[in-house]
């Protein structure tokens, strides 16, 4: 689930370009420490999000034996 996002409150603000760069590494560094930290929760709620492998595929050829 996503929420919608207010992209000019988000870019209301001017900063630097070396203010900028400090907080996009920050935001970096904070995404991927709570990735690695949470990877196998994240990749379990994804994985439960994926249709299995035979949902997704359309059976052509129904009772069909193979010649």
């Amino acid at each position: 689930m996503s929420l919608p996002v207010d992209y000019p409150v988000l870019t209301a603000y001017a900063v630097s370009d070396e203010a900028a760069a400090y907080i996009a590494d920050a935001l970096m560094e904070l995404a991927l420490e709570f990735e690695a930290a949470h990877y196998s929760q994240i990749r379990r709620h994804l994985d439960s999000l994926k249709l299995d492998s035979d949902d997704g595929q359309l059976d052509l050829f129904k009772n069909s034996s193979p010649s």
